[in-house]
């Protein structure tokens, strides 16, 4: 694990944020609809997740709702754009 990047890891928090969002107006479902359905009262983990703002980012408790709320299979998460 000593050769992978910081750069590759956050690459692929990006993959992972915007394949979020894909998803999400794919099923015409806002920022706020999203996180209210997963139990969030705020927008900001959604809205700076999907572009990993200030480096921020998913954990897996977070895919694993939205993918329930999209009906979608967590590894459509992880797939490259």
């Amino acid at each position: 694990m000593d050769d992978m990047s910081d750069n590759y890891i956050n690459d692929f928090h990006k993959t992972i944020g915007l394949n979020v969002k894909r998803l999400r107006k794919e099923k015409k479902l806002s920022q706020l609809d999203l996180a209210h359905r997963i139990g969030h009262k705020s927008v900001s983990i959604i809205s700076c997740a999907e572009i990993n703002h200030k480096n921020n980012h998913f954990n897996i408790e977070h895919l694993l709702k939205i993918a329930y709320v999209l009906e979608v299979d967590i590894c459509e998460f992880f797939r490259e754009i």
